[in-house]
């Protein structure tokens, strides 16, 4: 697990390395109004890949080694085009008629891609997974230096171009690989199977978006009250928040794949206080980072216009913090099949942020978001360390690195000098 851990680790590092030289680039490509649309779209996508993750989200992961391959991916192939369709068409009655096209076939492309992916870590071939995580960065900035420079498209349309293109690219290629050891003649839809993908696909989902709607529903209110700029700058702060969590985010894939395919209760236990503190100790210390480092030079990377971005994450850090190590418990919950108790959690900071967003983010703009966020995200985290404080000796020192571990912390740096 701890080899597995650090290459998903190392994997989520760089993805991280390129998210940030993707949103310097926007910023200074397309400016705070750019940036805006670009995270509307971006924040649109996803609400639509939460319909679509019924059948190609965690309930792949969960079903991989239940079922044959053959059993499930027609379902969840045939659920990626009906929902990337329909759903799209909907939000694009509420958005700019010139970006509906992008945003149908992006819908499509996305879902077909995430079955496949998820399906590697239902087999715990974590290896493709995060191949396939990296990728995604890598073939985007690609083809939007090829649209940008070579064919000289300059316009926000070629970041959506470049993103269908890596979309399209990778869906081929590890259609490929899944298809290599299928057989199509077994291919069924079977209506126990299917009932089976749903009934775990929605549960889980129902606290996916409700947590998505406390991660972005903030976007939406600060685009109805102060305009899309006000969005676009917020969104570099999020930027941050999100880069951060790609600390919990790799530990939770590697736990969730072990999880589910563990039936030792007592040894998921501990492997998850082992991520916990990682989690914790690694998000301080960038926190840290973000928080040392001058206003100044953040307008200098992102431009004038985000030059607040130091007091955004200087906000968001409480929050940032809370859902960095609550996102290790959710996952563990997810993989024991326990999931009333992430719909109820992120059921409370949803409630939250709708009630306050009304009074507060009118008032205050793009810092009473912030605030908004942060509480929103501390409040749905407690309920989830309550619960598993419930139903585990956990404790707050848990969270620490304990003497002996700092030994042999030590020893092991000491013998490599």
């Amino acid at each position: 697990m701890k080899q597995t851990i650090l290459k998903t680790f190392v994997s989520r590092f760089l993805i991280l390395i390129l998210n940030f030289g993707l949103v310097i680039y926007t910023t200074n490509q397309w400016g705070s109004n750019g940036k805006g649309i670009i995270s509307i779209m971006v924040a649109n996508l996803t609400v639509i890949s939460f319909f679509a993750n019924v059948f190609v989200g965690s309930s792949m992961s969960y079903f991989a080694k239940r079922f044959r391959t053959e059993e499930i991916l027609p379902f969840a192939y045939l659920w990626s085009v009906l929902v990337g369709v329909t759903v799209s068409i909907v939000f694009s009655f509420n958005q700019a008629s010139e970006y509906s096209c992008y945003l149908v076939i992006l819908s499509v492309l996305s879902a077909l891609l995430t079955a496949n992916v998820n399906l590697f870590v239902g087999q715990q071939n974590i290896r493709m997974f995060n191949v396939y995580t990296v990728l995604q960065q890598v073939m985007h900035i690609v083809f939007i230096v090829l649209i940008v420079y070579v064919i000289r498209i300059t316009s926000v349309e070629a970041y959506f171009s470049a993103q269908i293109s890596c979309f399209g690219f990778l869906f081929l290629v590890s259609a490929i690989q899944v298809f290599r050891y299928s057989n199509f003649r077994k291919l069924s839809f079977s209506r126990a199977v299917g009932y089976k993908l749903f009934d775990y696909g929605w549960k889980t989902q129902i606290s996916s978006f409700l947590q998505f709607l406390n991660y972005r529903l903030s976007f939406y209110f600060l685009e109805y009250f102060k305009g899309i700029t006000s969005v676009g700058v917020f969104s570099v702060g999020i930027a941050f928040s999100e880069a951060v969590w790609t600390v919990s985010r790799s530990l939770s894939v590697v736990l969730y794949s072990d999880v589910v395919n563990n039936r030792s209760s007592v040894e998921a236990i501990e492997k998850t206080k082992v991520s916990l503190k990682m989690s914790f100790l690694i998000t301080l210390l960038f926190i840290m980072i973000m928080l040392v480092i001058p206003a100044q030079v953040y307008a200098m990377i992102f431009g004038k216009e985000f030059s607040r971005t130091k007091e955004i994450v200087l906000l968001l850090s409480p929050g940032i913090m809370a859902i960095a190590v609550s996102n290790i418990i959710g996952y563990y919950f997810a993989g024991i099949n326990k999931l009333r108790i992430l719909n109820v959690k992120s059921l409370i900071g949803l409630v939250f942020t709708v009630i306050s967003s009304f009074y507060v983010i009118p008032r205050w703009g793009i810092k009473g978001a912030c605030v908004v966020t942060s509480i929103s995200y501390c409040l749905s985290s407690a309920l989830l360390f309550w619960q598993f404080y419930k139903m585990t000796e956990f404790r707050i020192r848990d969270y620490f690195l304990s003497k002996a571990e700092i030994n042999l912390l030590l020893n092991k740096a000491l013998k490599k000098k």
